[in-house]
């Protein structure tokens, strides 16, 4: 089980180095809106230190969201989904492969950008730090979660905008604690509450995505 696990991953990580244009979009979306916000917000240092981890945040989620269409979209068009499903491995088990691939390859260069986007918010060196944290432990709920609502929209017309409409209220608590943590003056609590979340989606996303594959695919 562990080798089809590891396959999985490392068949998604050459198929996103091959498509590498689809990696960078995502990322430099991310880098665009962090770096307009300070432009249309003005100049003040107070303002901008206050703001910053919301924005780094509200542009993370934005991010990862803008990347989710591609998590099975391909492999349901040439028909490689449905011979994983039939697979002998456990479908959970090769979703939750397909969806740490997802997330090192759209999370991973968020949290790495994130403390060099920091700087034009004026963050202190502690704040980046609990924002670096705070992302490690959020961005992959968020594509935990996605990868559900992927999954439903899978063949789907219009599916993008179904997989917004789904995905975007359940982001909510975590950009929240995520953002908060920041500038909370007890960060830990934030911290403790997005692990929990996180601890949560990996029990419960993988299954309820492996589901909803095997329904969009009757």
């Amino acid at each position: 089980m562990m080798r089809a696990f590891l396959g999985v991953i490392r068949r998604d990580l050459l198929l996103a180095l091959r498509n590498r244009a689809d990696v960078l979009s995502s990322v430099f979306f991310f880098i665009i809106v962090a770096a307009l916000a300070p432009l249309g917000l003005g100049p003040e240092p107070a303002m901008l230190r206050t703001i910053g981890p919301g924005m780094l945040w509200i542009a993370a989620l934005l991010a990862s969201m803008l990347a989710l269409h591609r998590l099975f979209a391909q492999d349901h068009a040439d028909g490689t989904l449905e011979q994983l499903l039939l697979s002998p491995e456990p479908a959970t088990l090769l979703v939750a492969g397909k969806i740490l691939a997802h997330w090192l390859t759209t999370g991973i260069p968020l949290i790495i950008l994130s403390p060099l986007l920091a700087l034009q918010f004026g963050l202190p060196a502690k704040q980046v730090l609990i924002l670096m944290a705070s992302l490690l432990l959020g961005t992959p709920i968020l594509s935990l979660i996605g990868a559900i609502g992927a999954a439903l929209t899978l063949g789907v017309r219009g599916g993008g905008v179904l997989i917004a409409l789904l995905v975007l209220p359940l982001y909510v608590p975590i950009l929240i604690f995520g953002a908060g943590a920041a500038v909370a003056s007890d960060p830990q609590s934030h911290l403790f509450l997005l692990g929990g979340l996180l601890a949560a989606a990996l029990a419960l996303a993988p299954w309820a995505t492996a589901a909803a594959l095997r329904i969009a695919q009757e």
